[in-house]
C-alpha cells in the first residue's frame, strides 16, 4: 500500500469516526422527541440534522481533493496541513451550527473548509499543469 494516499486515508478514518456520533445524536434526539421524519417544530433537531447533513455534503468532496492532491504529488506537508485544517474546520462548523445558525463557529468552519478545498484544488492543478 505504499502508493496509496496515506495522509488522505488517515483523514478519512478520522472523518468516519467523527460522523458516527453526529448520526447518533440525530437518532437520540429523534427518540427523545418522537419525531421520526423531518424535524417537526424542534429547532434543536433541525440544527443536529443540518450540522450532520452539512458534514456529509462537504466532507466527501474535500476528501477527494485531499487524496487527489496527495496522489498528484503535492508536498506531504501541504496535504497534511490541509487535512488538519479540514478536520478542525468541520469540528468547529459542526459545534457552531449545533449552537445556533448564526454562530461564529459556523462561519469560521465554513471559511476554513472552503479555503482548504481551494488550496487543494489549486495544488492538484499545479501538479498536473504547472510544472510541465
Amino acid at each position: 500500500m505504499e502508493h496509496a494516499p496515506q495522509i488522505a486515508l488517515v483523514v478519512t478514518a478520522i472523518f468516519v469516526l467523527l460522523s458516527i456520533p453526529m448520526a447518533i445524536s440525530v437518532g437520540v434526539r429523534r427518540a427523545k422527541t418522537g419525531i421520526l421524519l423531518l424535524h417537526g417544530d424542534d429547532d434543536a433537531l433541525l440544527r443536529l440534522i443540518r450540522a450532520h447533513g452539512n458534514f456529509i455534503e462537504y466532507v466527501p468532496l474535500a476528501l477527494l481533493a485531499l487524496a487527489g492532491a496527495e496522489v498528484a504529488g503535492t508536498s506531504p506537508w501541504l496535504v497534511a496541513a490541509c487535512g488538519g485544517v479540514l478536520i478542525l474546520a468541520r469540528v468547529v462548523h459542526y459545534f457552531g451550527l449545533r449552537a445556533s445558525a448564526d454562530s461564529k463557529g459556523r462561519a469560521i468552519g465554513a471559511g476554513l473548509t472552503t479555503l482548504s478545498m481551494f488550496v487543494l484544488a489549486v495544488a492538484i492543478l499545479w501538479q498536473l499543469f504547472g510544472t510541465a
